[in-house]
């Protein structure tokens, strides 16, 4: 897998990009070689296919894997697939093969979804385009990105998913926006889209589409597969540290590596576990329930890179966390990228699910 084999390269490289208004350009130089940027795209398109449901897996294993090399690429390159996966979903012919060959040509996409008090508006011009009013929060990627896909309410309320050529059209990067704990490389900007304009042809789907259920909230494991590779890396990192330490005949690191070696696994088999359920037939129509494995798999997740980072500090101590080790880094990025929206109401939603259902548990997910 391209995305296996690249892992260490990004991990070597990671403490370079590491800082407050960076991006990771040559990383995703490498990624566009390795046929990465287009992976997600149809095979007709000049894609891999990873954007079937029957390929559910190896897309989870390949965001896995760009997150074990840097979090903040993974970050980054969950939010490009997200982008063209929507645009092939909800696209018309003409501009899904303008797009694809966009992504052929190195344009990195990404999603801009959050906004503040001051959100993205569309204003409706006499000649039937529309220009752009508001702003756009954690807006990653943020000039570096040439076609985010953004989301703003039109005259009549409705959301509405756009694609804006930003290489063409004016916006306004505010990087003072962002002042994180972790995920410095990402760009995470606000941008002012005010006075851009948009086309017919930029707009995608019809309005409220983005929000189409199971691929908005069953969308949470990409992001979560790339919060495993973090945790995979911290991992890899902390029995690298004892092995050059001399401390691997210690009973107690035996022990905390022996629960760190189950918590990886759990998330690898939650991995599985996600991609099965997400491509079984009835997926589409039984959104609920699709939704619901979805968050169970984000929260177990959670739990367990949380869980991981706790062991990691118990196992390489102070001077572990002292740079130039990896573990600071690690440890900021993946505690940051763990702040993912609605936590909480995530595992309430699949609580709900469950009591609304008589299933016995051994058939409740259908793994017969």
């Amino acid at each position: 897998m391209a995305a296996a084999a690249l892992a260490p390269r990004l991990a070597q490289q990671a403490a370079a990009s590491d800082q407050v208004g960076g991006f990771p350009e040559e990383e995703f130089r490498w990624l566009r070689t390795a046929s990465l940027l287009t992976a997600p795209l149809s095979g007709d398109l000049g894609g891999a296919d990873l954007m079937l449901p029957n390929r559910t897996l190896e897309l989870l294993q390949t965001l896995r894997h760009v997150g074990r090399g840097n979090l903040a690429v993974g970050r980054v390159y969950e939010g490009h697939a997200n982008a063209l996966m929507l645009m092939q979903r909800h696209g018309r012919a003409e501009q899904i093969k303008k797009w694809a060959a966009d992504a052929r040509k190195g344009h990195l996409f990404g999603v801009w979804n959050t906004q503040a008090q001051d959100g993205v508006r569309l204003e409706a011009l006499p000649n039937g385009r529309f220009r752009l009013h508001g702003s756009k929060t954690f807006g990653s990627g943020a000039g570096h990105l040439t076609r985010p896909l953004i989301t703003g309410a039109l005259p009549d309320g409705s959301w509405q998913m756009f694609i804006l050529p930003t290489d063409e059209q004016p916006t306004t990067v505010d990087p003072s926006f962002w002042q994180p704990l972790g995920m410095q490389a990402t760009a995470s900007f606000r941008v002012d889209l005010t006075n851009a304009e948009v086309g017919p042809e930029d707009l995608l789907g019809q309005p409220g589409d983005y929000y189409q259920q199971p691929g908005f909230s069953g969308g949470a494991i990409r992001f979560a597969a790339v919060q495993l590779g973090g945790a995979e890396a911290v991992f890899d990192e902390t029995r690298r540290f004892l092995r050059d330490t001399g401390r691997t005949d210690d009973p107690y690191q035996r022990m905390r590596l022996g629960e760190l070696a189950v918590l990886i696994e759990s998330g690898n088999l939650w991995l599985r576990g996600a991609a099965d359920h997400a491509s079984r037939p009835d997926a589409d129509a039984n959104a609920d329930a699709t939704v619901a494995y979805a968050n169970l798999m984000r929260t177990a997740i959670e739990d367990i890179c949380l869980r991981t980072l706790q062991l990691a500090e118990r196992c390489v101590g102070a001077r572990g966390l002292l740079r130039p080790e990896p573990f600071e880094r690690l440890h900021r990025d993946l505690t940051h990228y763990l702040r993912q929206p609605a936590p909480d109401a995530a595992v309430a939603d699949a609580g709900r699910f469950v009591l609304e259902q008589t299933t016995p548990a051994y058939s409740l997910w259908q793994h017969d």
